[in-house]
């Protein structure tokens, strides 16, 4: 008999889950992640160099260059003109500094395959905020809030394989290529005023929030059905919508990148990876106001992901769903930290630390899951995993088995702080490990659920909840400092 059945709720007695219990674990296959061997990403030759023609001032350029904004061509035109054909090595576009003259003013631009966009230090890319330069022709009007929300094309979309966005070396620095600290900037201006407007996108979203409608505002960096895109090294800020969208793709690599959004905007994710394969997010620190990550199954499966040696700031936290239904497997989050709040002391609208979320209109199986060495502080729901995040119709069944949280702490945690452990049925429990957990909101509610304990104050509870000792290893980590976001500088 399979451990699955073992775990089926009030059909099994405590005392023969104890015995079994470890016989179930072993049986386990342990999450490793990205099957690639990655090492850290360096830029390529560089094919052609735009030298910047604007300078970046206070973010708002003059009423005519906002209305037609004037690198979108040149940029566009020497990407094209190095596009490389498949099988050559890739090369870069890079846009440099000239004199006192650091900004590039751009409408959306596709990456082509081979091509490499590369900002040098203290270049700033800033994204046009003139609604008709992202305006997708019979849709829904770009900037507007809408019941749909396909009216906007993204600011970047990655057309074809080994392409990617990177910041360049600095030559007049003594830190190693690529610099562990980020290079150029993309600024998405979701803070600024649109074109002819008294209103931002961010404007628009919290319009869209308050009416339960939907937004039209750009995603600022888009990928469909492309292999090997890098980002590394890079500041992506302000995005007037999720920062980047990877789908449909085997292999994307996001090193050494920051994110920085506040954490009171709407829907502003930092990194969505939906139906891919082959994803390692790392090195990175991240700030927004939705999911730091989330991992997702729209279109087809989603395998093989590592988000490891990374740091989150008041986002909605590092999340699978909510859309599972071809299904979720092979995640590793490796030695990161979350921190509810973020580097303007705005906490998290949604609270949360280690997350699966996914209902029954849009569930499927996530299995050999694998969280460790995390560290939370101002987190107010440190470990959700629930199959009735959204009311769903029944179409879909979630099913959470193979979870394992080991190596977990939390400290100040806000009041009334908690976790939640929800299967979706006594035929499809919550199949759950916890090992080396301590949380000083230890108070977990449940349903439905299986769960070996080893080392942890974690207290699970709830209608069929059962608990059962496991034969773990390990400790608690110290989590004694949390580090504080990066300067922009």
């Amino acid at each position: 008999m399979p451990c699955k059945n073992y775990w089926t709720g009030r059909l099994v007695a405590f005392v023969v889950l104890t015995a079994l219990g470890a016989n179930c674990a072993s049986a386990q296959t342990p999450a490793t992640g990205d099957s690639r061997r990655l090492v850290p990403p360096q830029p390529p030759s560089i094919c052609k160099t735009l030298p910047a023609q604007l300078q970046s001032g206070p973010r708002v350029f003059s009423s005519r260059l906002e209305h037609n904004p004037p690198d979108t061509t040149r940029i566009q035109s020497a990407m094209n003109a190095c596009t490389q054909a498949p099988g050559r090595p890739s090369v870069a576009v890079l846009l440099s500094p000239s004199g006192l003259n650091n900004a590039f003013l751009s409408g959306p631009l596709v990456i082509p395959s081979g091509v490499v966009l590369l900002l040098a230090r203290n270049v700033t890319l800033f994204a046009s905020n003139n609604p008709s330069s992202y305006q997708i022709s019979s849709k829904s009007p770009c900037g507007t809030v809408e019941t749909t929300d396909d009216g906007c094309a993204p600011f970047i979309a990655v057309a074809g394989d080994n392409a990617g966005i990177m910041g360049a070396p600095d030559t007049e620095s003594a830190e190693p290529t690529p610099s562990p600290r980020p290079l150029g900037t993309i600024d998405g201006r979701g803070d600024v005023n649109l074109y002819g407007q008294s209103i931002s996108w961010w404007d628009v979203s919290t319009a869209a929030y308050s009416a339960h409608l939907k937004q039209n505002n750009p995603r600022m960096i888009e990928a469909h059905n492309v292999n090997n895109f890098t980002l590394a090294s890079i500041r992506l800020i302000n995005a007037p919508l999720s920062h980047v969208y990877f789908e449909g793709g085997d292999g994307f690599t996001a090193w050494g990148v920051r994110i920085k959004t506040p954490a009171n905007t709407h829907n502003t994710d930092g990194i969505d990876s939906d139906s891919a394969t082959n994803i390692t997010i790392t090195h990175c620190d991240i700030q927004d106001g939705d999911d730091g990550v989330a991992i997702k199954t729209n279109s087809g499966t989603t395998s093989n992901i590592t988000v490891a040696n990374s740091n989150f700031y008041g986002t909605h936290g590092i999340s699978i769903g909510s859309q599972t239904q071809y299904g979720v497997s092979n995640v590793l989050v490796s030695n990161n930290t979350i921190s509810g709040m973020d580097s303007s002391g705005i906490l998290s609208s949604d609270n949360n630390g280690i997350r699966i979320k996914t209902d029954s209109s849009s569930g499927g199986p996530v299995t050999q899951v694998l969280y460790t060495g995390i560290c939370m502080t101002n987190v107010k729901h440190a470990i959700v995993f629930t199959p009735f995040y959204s009311k769903g119709n029944n179409s879909t069944i979630p099913d959470l088995t193979n979870i394992v949280v080991n190596s977990v702490k939390s400290v100040n945690s806000p009041p009334g702080a908690s976790s939640l452990l929800e299967g979706y049925s006594a035929m499809d429990p919550l199949g759950l490990i916890v090992e080396n957990v301590q949380l000083d909101a230890p108070l977990a509610n449940g349903q439905y659920a299986t769960i070996g304990l080893f080392n942890t104050n974690l207290n699970p509870a709830g209608f069929d909840v059962i608990t059962y000792p496991y034969s773990g290893a390990g400790s608690v980590p110290a989590c004694s400092q949390f580090p504080v976001y990066p300067p922009l500088e």
